[in-house]
């Protein structure tokens, strides 16, 4: 009774502390097109933070030219062809500017933080990096050659190895099945023809969300964002198809000269982002690995076995896929032991479900540790980019809370029972 009253008051003070979105949601009418803008004003620091989202253009379309999309980053990165990448570089520093261009699976983004009194140079720097990329033969041959060495220097790191093989048997003939960056036979058939026509398909006004904030008017910021947007062309709006995990169990070994093993693992888990038990899965994640100490991977695995020093495991439920996956290192000789433990504590956890304990201390922390996830202002337009990214309202968080400590121990292991597929485990290990 007193931890469900405790609850309560934290959703009271989460609504009149603000701990809430703040952002808006706002449109820009550029050529046909209506960009969605996420903005928050923010009054306490003299600052600006721009991000241009431009969805459904992350790696995930790679399929034919494996590692373009983060090479076409790396270049944005380099600077204009008119100063270089040192002199723009200077220029940016000089002025506290940052501009910085990185890819996921899903999107690619362009960000500028500054303070607020150089917001309107910022713009201007990124409108010259727009208007005269650095794409050149030899910033390309540089890019290229960095790339290498950081895959070459990758190949005695055995959790990326082990890593990347289960991607490579769990997601085969699909974007997943490689990393961001590929491999080097990838980079080097990459040419700057290929870079330069990746580029004018990602740059899509018909793609791009705005997530920008700070001490600013938004009624200033929809104009001087007009000559940005002029340099990005409306070409239709682009999707993906959910990617399949596979069903096949396979096991993947790879014999280093370690003085450890490196345990990878997978299962698929069915349930698409927008669903309404999305926040079942976020529970029984957190008990099943998701929690550290006191989730069920860690406690049987390290606390009673003594198997691993840590050992972890996590639902992942993106709009592009969704499967466990998690972790763990033991010594040689407990290889076969440590698989057939995880396997193990996998189906029990299907079979049986949770305790009312375990139930109970998730909500503790879940329920507890909410403030701490909205006390930046970059923490809370990230939060609301990906809220409406998910077509989430921004006061979803909150909902979501309300949910939790509603739920019973009844409907969680009923949901768990449901995924059974979870218990599909296919294992990609590094050892000697």
């Amino acid at each position: 009774m007193f931890i469900h009253k405790l609850h309560k008051i934290i959703l009271l003070l989460i609504i009149t502390q603000g701990i809430l979105m703040s952002a808006t949601l706002k449109k820009i009418q550029f050529y046909n097109t209506n960009v969605p803008v996420i903005f928050e004003k923010n009054n306490n620091l003299p600052i600006f933070n721009l991000q241009l989202v431009f969805q459904n253009s992350g790696y995930i379309n790679d399929s034919n030219s494996i590692g373009i999309t983060n090479l076409t980053a790396k270049m944005l990165n380099e600077g204009t062809k008119k100063d270089g990448a040192i002199q723009f570089a200077r220029d940016l520093e000089n002025n506290a500017i940052s501009i910085d261009t990185s890819t996921g699976f899903e999107t690619f983004v362009i960000e500028i933080s500054c303070l607020k009194s150089e917001y309107q140079l910022a713009l201007q720097y990124l409108n010259k990096l727009f208007q005269n990329p650095n794409l050149t033969k030899n910033t390309l041959s540089k890019i290229k050659t960095l790339e290498i060495s950081k895959l070459q220097q990758k190949e005695n790191d055995f959790d990326y190895i082990a890593s990347k093989n289960l991607k490579k048997i769990q997601y085969k003939n699909t974007p997943l099945e490689y990393t961001s960056k590929g491999e080097i036979k990838h980079i080097k058939k990459i040419s700057l023809q290929d870079i330069e026509k990746k580029l004018s398909e990602i740059l899509n006004l018909d793609n791009l969300i705005i997530v920008v904030g700070g001490d600013i008017q938004f009624k200033n910021f929809k104009n001087d964002i007009s000559n940005t947007l002029k340099l990005i062309k409306p070409q239709g709006k682009t999707k993906f198809d959910k990617i399949l995990f596979s069903n096949k169990v396979q096991n993947k070994v790879i014999l280093k000269e370690t003085q450890q093993s490196y345990i990878y693992f997978s299962s698929p888990f069915n349930i698409n982002f927008d669903s309404k038990e999305s926040y079942k899965a976020k529970v029984a994640s957190f008990i099943l690995g998701g929690s550290g100490f006191g989730s069920r991977l860690m406690e049987e695995i390290r606390v009673k076995n003594g198997l691993a020093y840590s050992a972890y495991g996590n639902i992942t439920n993106n709009k592009s896929h969704s499967h466990f996956t998690g972790y763990l290192q033991t010594k040689l000789d407990n290889t076969k032991k440590a698989k057939k433990m995880v396997k193990k504590i996998v189906n029990e956890f299907v079979k049986n479900g949770v305790t009312k304990k375990e139930l109970q201390a998730a909500k503790n922390f879940l329920m507890g540790s909410e403030p701490l996830r909205t006390e930046t202002f970059a923490q809370r337009l990230n939060r609301a980019f990906h809220l409406y990214y998910k077509n989430l309202s921004f006061d979803y968080p909150t909902q979501e809370l309300e949910k939790i400590n509603k739920l019973t121990v009844e409907d969680l292991n009923q949901f768990i029972k449901k995924h059974d597929e979870i218990n599909k485990l296919s294992f990609s290990v590094v050892t000697k």
